[in-house]
């Protein structure tokens, strides 16, 4: 009776996963679809420990089995205190640090798969499939959490440049190597030595340290993604271990989900994944190509000149950047766009794939002051409406506005699909210097005749140019 009850709970588990994954997709659905995803874990959770059975090797279970009362209390008091950090983090984390938290909380996840695994394998030595899903599983959950841990360090700045190995693709490609090949060994060698296991989870911490460290800042959102992927992956092993259909639906959802985006972001840079892997580009280091050499200068815009200039306008169109986290201004910049629509203005919101430090971040930061989620538009759908836009805003943004993509054959950047802002008719640029953005290159479109450099903090530079249209 409890087996079935507990088969109850997975499939309602995993149905809600699914669920709560497709209602991902939306923004307006986003928050519902994560608190059904949250409930299924819950169900099954709860599942686990109150219609736990003891079965023996051949699944026979053992009714006279009762779990120990200390490990409730273990289990019970685990629960309480991971509860307990994992809201006070997710509260009080600010908009410009949800990327590190990402990333570190998906580094525990592949943690948890290792330690598992660590755990298991002694009981498993001789079952191949077994032991194949408990090493995969330590040396994928291993790569993910000391690869999230390079990634956070990145993301909040600890290690600001990559660190350029000699030699480091032969080196990371051999070091791969060797750890799968170790992890071969063990399996078909049916060694059951705890040292050469722990050996084994070093190693594999070592090679995702390495897989990390030389990827530039520019690419971490889709090394972000990849590192989720993988974590999916080694909660899937898990699950395939323990016989637990949504621990292997959960996973399986969050690997490939991980996965596609990883690909959908690559393309959205025009860069394949093993050159985002292999690259390191966007590290800081980089300068701009020959082609930049004849910049031109630019020219600045005062608050008064261009409230004149939008109030007059029939189209804007505002791209939202890294900046506009940082600065946390997407309040003020949600009350210039109602300020502008009372006025008869159309606006409108650029979203590049890539713009922010995650997937997302810039959805998720105009979400968070209630834009419509119907006013966010993406790339390819803007870029052919701005040759009949009147002004764009670019508010923070660098990298993924910069013409050099399109017309400097030797900027790292070359290629990559870009918000082609250069075509409208105005465009002013607030930033708070002339420093070049998260791949280190000099941006072109500052030195367009076209454009108006508006420098300042965006908070502060937004609720002066609100004041100022107000007085109009």
């Amino acid at each position: 009776m409890k087996t079935n009850l507990l088969e109850v709970c997975y499939l309602i588990g995993s149905v809600t996963f699914i669920l709560g994954l497709k209602m991902m997709g939306n923004a307006k659905t986003a928050r519902k679809g994560n608190l059904i995803g949250a409930a299924g874990m819950i169900i099954a959770i709860l599942g686990t420990i109150v219609l736990f059975v003891k079965k023996d090797e051949a699944g026979v279970v053992d009714p006279n089995y009762t779990v120990p009362t200390l490990i409730y209390g273990m289990i019970g008091g685990a629960i309480l205190l991971g509860t307990i950090i994992g809201w006070l983090a997710a509260k009080k984390v600010q908009m410009t640090k949800m990327p590190e938290l990402v990333s570190i909380f998906n580094g525990m996840g592949g943690a948890c798969a290792a330690l598992i695994g660590l755990m298991e394998y002694g009981k498993n030595v001789g079952h191949t499939g077994s032991s194949i899903a408990i090493v995969l599983g330590i040396i994928i959950g291993s790569i993910s959490f000391a690869g999230s841990v390079i990634a956070f360090l990145k993301l909040n700045g600890t290690m600001n440049q990559p660190i350029r190995l000699p030699a480091y693709n032969i080196l990371n490609t051999v070091v791969m190597i060797a750890v799968f090949a170790f992890g071969g060994y063990l399996v078909f060698g049916q060694i059951n030595s705890h040292m050469l296991l722990c050996a084994l989870f070093g190693a594999a911490l070592i090679y995702g340290v390495l897989f990390t460290v030389p990827i530039g800042g520019a690419d971490m959102p889709v090394v972000i993604s990849l590192l989720n992927s993988f974590t999916g992956l080694a909660a899937a092993f898990g699950g395939f271990l323990y016989g637990n259909k949504v621990m292997l639906t959960g996973g399986i959802l969050v690997g490939s989900a991980g996965t596609l985006l990883t690909l959908v972001m690559c393309k959205a840079m025009n860069r394949p994944l093993s050159n985002v892997i292999f690259g390191a580009f966007g590290g800081g280091s980089a300068v701009a190509g020959p082609g930049s050499d004849a910049k031109g200068s630019i020219k600045d815009i005062s608050v008064s000149d261009l409230a004149v200039l939008m109030n007059y306008s029939k189209k804007i169109v505002i791209v939202p950047g890294y900046g506009l986290a940082v600065a946390q201004a997407q309040h003020v910049i949600h009350e210039l766009e109602l300020l502008l629509e009372e006025r008869g203005v159309e606006v409108k919101y650029a979203i590049h794939p890539v713009a922010g430090r995650m997937p997302g971040h810039m959805n998720v930061l105009l979400a968070e002051s209630n834009v419509a989620y119907e006013k966010l538009v993406e790339m390819d759908d803007i870029n052919p409406e701005f040759e009949q836009t009147d002004v764009v805003l670019v508010v923070g943004a660098n990298d993924v506005v910069n013409p050099a993509a399109k017309t400097d054959p030797s900027s790292p950047i070359y290629g990559m699909p870009i918000l082609e802002v250069n075509r409208a008719k105005n465009i002013i640029i607030n930033k708070r210097s002339m420093n070049a953005g998260y791949a280190g290159i000099d941006n072109l479109l500052f030195y367009d005749p076209k454009s108006s450099m508006f420098f300042g903090d965006a908070k502060k530079a937004l609720t002066e140019l609100v004041a100022e249209l107000k007085t109009m």
